[in-house]
């Protein structure tokens, strides 16, 4: 006799999971636990992220859902600095972070369409965004020479090699299947671990700021939202008590 309890659990395990796979993507190990640790309202964070992504990826990357005036505003940025270190020769405040990378060069140079990052960690998870941009090493099997834990085989060169260097992977077989150990460093890179992190982890909460510009405001007002509801409860507590006083 069939279960269909069972079987619905056991379609819905089989479908999860190829998308739990590729969610981790890369060999199993310590990586896959890796978390930025966001500060949504850190606006000194903010702020080097919005350079960090200015300076390294607008010239693929577009946020065409971020006008540099909102940028401007929500993080602080003073006019004349937002005109001389965010706005690219030509743009206006009111325009929308495009880059000036055309899609046919794109594809022709990657292979594929360097992809609009608005919405990166909504899709993704600011997680995964934050472990790819960490887990880049040498490949010489690859056309650019590297790959990446999060996403193996991306079409993506490691943009940020001069800072963070040259890494190897490191690997060590368990029950029978490789797992990851950790990075060798090949060559140094401008910048330390811990000031590599950083800078990624500024990047990421910008980009999770472009997500969704809002989210400050909104987690700020929920506090609000929700003193004000346990208000009410109490009030409407002590008013179901008076009516029902001399209810017997």
């Amino acid at each position: 006799m069939r279960n269909p309890l069972r079987n619905a659990i056991l379609a819905l395990a089989f479908l999860a999971a190829p998308a739990v796979h590729a969610a981790g993507g890369g060999l199993p190990g310590e990586w896959q636990k890796w978390q930025p640790g966001n500060e949504i309202n850190n606006i000194a964070s903010l702020q080097r992220g919005a350079g960090h992504f200015m300076g390294y990826c607008a010239g693929c990357h577009s946020l065409k859902y971020v006008r540099y005036s909102r940028l401007a505003a929500d993080l602080k940025i003073p006019e004349a600095q937002l005109e001389s270190t965010l706005l690219p020769p030509g743009a206006k405040k009111g325009d929308y972070v495009i880059t000036a990378l055309a899609a046919a060069d794109g594809e022709a140079w990657f292979g594929k369409t360097p992809p609009d990052l608005s919405l990166i960690t909504r899709a993704k998870g600011s997680d995964h965004v934050y472990r790819f941009l960490k887990t880049f090493y040498v490949d010489d099997k690859t056309v650019n020479g590297t790959n990446n834990l999060a996403l193996p085989g991306t079409a993506m060169p490691h943009v940020l090699s001069a800072l963070q260097g040259a890494q190897a992977l490191k690997t060590v077989k368990k029950d029978g299947h490789e797992h990851f150990e950790g990075f060798e460093q090949l060559e140094p890179g401008q910048l330390t671990a811990a000031q590599y992190d950083e800078f990624v982890r500024d990047t990421v909460n910008f980009l999770e700021y472009a997500g969704e510009p809002a989210k400050a405001k909104r987690m700020s007002l929920g506090v609000w939202v929700i003193l004000f509801l346990l208000m009410f409860t109490a009030f409407a507590y002590l008013l179901k008590k008076e009516y029902w006083r001399d209810v017997k």
